[in-house]
């Protein structure tokens, strides 16, 4: 695109909401025309549109195990919490390394925690050799590969346009994951959480990333799936921000204005169409 004509004799007899839609509207079409880089979430983001609870509550009811999501979702914040502290143990561990971590503590704390028949049930399906635990695992990492190689392609096609890095709560071991799985060729910057001390939505995630790529707030674009911990901090940095929303998750967060944008994948990104209708821009 070359340039933008408006003619504001008859702009300036259109309604007054009129006009401010194509003011937002103009205002986005230039901050795009002018990123320079973007910032991407890794986890339900890169490696798989869906947030990670939801992918284990999947993958433990497909194993047989009857189970609720809020019954997982303490086990599964005891256990991220526990891979947090261990971080510096697990710099080198794989994706597969690190999901089994989170599996094997999430069935131990529902062992020990969890109501009697979900006990037994668990009992049933992993035995006394960690056959649950194997199974989940491999299902998650399966599933992981498949996103990880959508989002390499899209990268792929962004790389050279844009400055782009990874911003994510991780477990010290993030540059490992993105390595192995060919993506971190692409990135110039990474920042773990776990790494750093500090953890999303502490809006000085962000900003070491911008620093690290010398790059103002205005001038980036951040894309993840939570409105709360990517979106919101970001926004309020000066960032423009873009919600990766997942289908199945979308009435959980009915307040889609806290983003700029609204993707439904990251193809959207690709083209540079963040402003069409695509991409649902929220500029009412």
């Amino acid at each position: 695109m070359d340039c933008i004509v408006l003619d504001m004799g008859v702009a300036k007899t259109w309604p007054d909401s009129s006009i401010r839609v194509l003011e937002v509207a103009t205002q986005c079409l230039i901050s795009c025309l002018r990123m320079r880089a973007i910032l991407f979430d890794f986890g339900g983001t890169l490696d798989y549109p869906l947030h990670w609870l939801d992918r284990f509550l999947a993958h433990y009811r497909a194993a047989g195990v009857s189970i609720s999501r809020s019954e997982l979702d303490r086990a599964f914040s005891k256990a991220t919490q526990m891979a947090y502290r261990a971080g510096i143990q697990r710099h080198d561990c794989n994706l597969a390394e690190t999901v089994s971590f989170l599996v094997v503590n999430q069935i131990d704390e529902l062992r020990r925690n969890g109501q009697a028949p979900l006990i037994a049930i668990i009992d049933k399906c992993d035995g006394s050799n960690g056959a649950l635990a194997r199974q989940i695992t491999s299902a998650f990492v399966a599933e992981s590969v498949l996103g990880l190689g959508r989002s390499r392609r899209v990268l792929s096609s962004l790389a050279g346009r844009f400055k782009i890095g990874v911003v994510s709560n991780f477990y010290g071991n993030l540059d490992r994951v993105l390595a192995e799985a060919g993506i971190a060729v692409m990135l110039d910057t990474v920042v773990d959480s776990t790494c750093l001390g500090i953890y999303k939505p502490d809006e000085r995630i962000f900003e070491t990333a911008l620093k690290a790529l010398e790059v103002a707030p205005a001038d980036a674009l951040m894309v993840g799936d939570s409105l709360e911990k990517d979106c919101a901090p970001a926004r309020r940095l000066g960032m423009r921000t873009a919600w990766l929303r997942h289908s199945e998750t979308a009435t959980r967060h009915p307040n889609s204005q806290l983003a700029d944008f609204t993707l439904d994948s990251l193809e959207g990104l690709e083209n540079l169409e963040w402003w069409t209708e695509k991409t649902h821009p929220n500029v009412g």
